[in-house]
């Protein structure tokens, strides 16, 4: 029997019945997302392009309402925004992958970076939104490869395409915070405030993103087949997709309740334990799946990839009261679970991962658990 979850009483309750507009809702973690808003009580609406292939969100059969389109289309998402007037927004939607982002740039800079600032012209042209949770990525960050986490107020750089990208959206949105979503300006000039939510790598069932770790070892395991690994000595902050997202919705929460110290950058990445190699991250996967396997693959033509990379989240963790909430073992055994239970019987356990995620949250007094 799945635990029993009080969904309207997280975070404060805040989610129920606000109109919540979510961009890239087709994504993994938007799909995520999306299942948990809605079990809140929420009115969400989705903005994405159509997800191709496999898709996590089209397996939950949720009721939501979405427009299919292009977040480079300003006047096509202006138009979804008067349409919906949402309370909150949260802009998920982007080009996410490092090596798609070698291949085509242009894509990934007018997509990360045009994108999001068509979001914040919407959103500063639509009374009804009050709160903006912006998500980037810890890649963000102008990694120098330290054996120590990068905290909030370090450089923003990015040596890829993409990070480079992530970089450019976090310049964006301090940009915007400045000159129209001031925080000192709060209640006098303009009634929204922002923030915005760093991650490090995130796995969960759902995935099928081309050339992601998981995700390209279940496809190989399924059919079979070992998979290539490229970089076996990658380190890299390891968590379950919810993790990220409970961080995200605290932000929403506390932006609602209109508290202004929280309309800046965040990090949300798991403790230190969970800073792993791939190759140790194969070898836990192999307990839950033993018919994985592996062949080591080093192209010299490949793309420059950082060996390591980490997350400080102190200050989620005290002014927030944030915490992961499963450790690197949890985490592995719910997602190759995940995938081995689709792969295998057909079966999605989103929903029963969600539970017993927020039930682990509450017995550790997490405080948007209780």
């Amino acid at each position: 029997m799945e635990n029993m979850v009080n969904f309207q009483s997280l975070f404060g309750g805040i989610y129920q019945d606000k109109k919540v507009l979510l961009t890239g809702h087709t994504g993994f973690k938007g799909s995520w997302l999306a299942l948990w808003l809605n079990q809140m009580g929420a009115q969400v609406y989705g903005y994405a392009l159509a997800n191709e292939g496999q898709n996590h969100l089209d397996l939950l059969n949720l009721s939501i309402h979405q427009n299919i389109n292009d977040l480079r289309d300003l006047k096509s998402l202006q138009d979804y925004f008067d349409e919906v007037q949402p309370d909150i927004v949260f802009h998920l939607a982007a080009q996410a992958l490092v090596r798609a982002s070698y291949n085509d740039p242009v894509e990934t800079f007018s997509t990360n970076v045009m994108g999001t600032l068509n979001v914040y012209e919407a959103c500063r042209k639509t009374p009804s939104v009050k709160a903006i949770v912006n998500v980037t990525s810890d890649k963000c960050y102008d990694n120098k490869e330290w054996v120590w986490g990068y905290r909030e107020n370090e450089a923003m750089g990015g040596y890829d395409p993409y990070s480079a990208s992530k970089g450019c959206a976090e310049l964006l949105t301090s940009s915007y915070r400045n000159s129209y979503f001031n925080n000192a300006d709060f209640g006098k000039k303009h009634q929204v405030l922002l923030a915005s939510g760093r991650a490090g790598n995130v796995i969960g069932g759902g995935d099928w993103a081309d050339d992601r770790l998981i995700p390209d070892i279940v496809r190989a395991t399924a059919k079979n087949e070992a998979v290539a690994i490229r970089n076996p000595k990658a380190t890299r902050p390891w968590q379950h997709v919810l993790e990220p997202l409970s961080g995200y919705l605290t932000l929403g929460w506390k932006l609602l309740e209109q508290n202004i110290d929280v309309a800046e950058g965040w990090n949300f990445g798991p403790d230190n334990s969970s800073n792993l190699p791939v190759e140790t991250i194969i070898e836990i996967s192999k307990k839950h799946w033993s018919s994985i396997a592996i062949e080591f693959s080093k192209d010299p033509n490949d793309h420059h990839e950082a060996n390591l990379l980490m997350l400080d989240c102190a200050k989620a963790n005290k002014m927030l009261q944030w915490k992961a909430v499963w450790g690197i073992d949890k985490t592995i055994e719910k997602t190759i679970v995940w995938y081995k239970e689709y792969y295998q019987n057909q079966k999605v356990v989103s929903q029963s991962d969600l539970n017993d995620y927020i039930t682990d949250a509450k017995a550790a007094h997490i405080s948007w658990a209780l």
